[in-house]
């Protein structure tokens, strides 16, 4: 049994859909559609990554003793 891919339709304003196929005119990207899914991978990649090192254990503990010792935390 293959896996099917289920595709959702999107609109975007028509202007950013002509910037966007002049951009990828002579790129590896056939398609509107599959330069849009790469980009939005690339940005939910990286806020992804934002919010996973957002604070080291250390930062927190920094945070931690330095609100202690401000008497916010006991």
């Amino acid at each position: 049994m293959t896996e099917e891919k289920k595709f959702t339709t999107i609109s975007i304003p028509t202007p950013l859909a002509e910037k966007i196929k002049k951009r990828i005119k002579g790129t590896g990207f056939t398609s509107l559609s599959s330069y849009v899914t790469y980009v939005l991978r690339e940005v939910i990649s990286g806020v992804e990554e934002e919010r996973e090192e957002a604070f080291s254990k250390d930062d927190e503990k920094r945070v931690k003793d330095r609100l202690k010792s401000l008497g916010y935390l006991e």
